[in-house]
């Protein structure tokens, strides 16, 4: 097989190679438009569509039924999730100032402690709005 891949001819109108892999053809082509994938590529150039593999690994957004579900779980009415999700957000930031921000001085240092302390509150608030209105609900 190594030496049908050395005496192609490398010309840009061909098909590329496939390759046998434990028995299996194994083509970096596309499934739809039938180009070849670029290396390390995750979707095809050409149409756009997912390669095998390498798409399935992609992050995947909740949407808002999951969103709602999850509430349902925990217990909560929709105003107190999103109330609770801010909080989490608020809270998510306030570790954020400390790593994407590095104190080189005393007031440096400061403003970094102002902003986690503005986040921490902004937290404490969603978390309280959350209480509330799931008391009133």
């Amino acid at each position: 097989m190594a030496e049908v891949v050395n005496q192609a001819h490398h010309d840009f109108w061909r098909p590329p190679a496939t390759e046998m892999v434990a028995g299996q053809e194994r083509s970096e082509t596309c499934r739809e438009c039938g180009s070849e994938f670029i290396v390390g590529s995750r979707f095809c150039h050409t149409c756009g569509t997912g390669r095998d593999g390498l798409a399935a690994h992609a992050v995947e957004i909740p949407g808002v039924t999951e969103l709602i579900a999850l509430g349902k779980r925990l217990g909560l009415t929709t105003p107190s999730l999103v109330a609770f999700l801010f909080g989490m957000f608020c809270l998510v930031g306030a570790l954020g100032v400390g790593i994407v921000f590095t104190a080189r001085t005393a007031l440096d240092w400061q403003a970094i402690q102002l902003w986690r302390i503005e986040w921490l509150l902004a937290a404490i608030a969603g978390f309280g709005a959350g209480c509330l209105l799931k008391k009133s609900a």
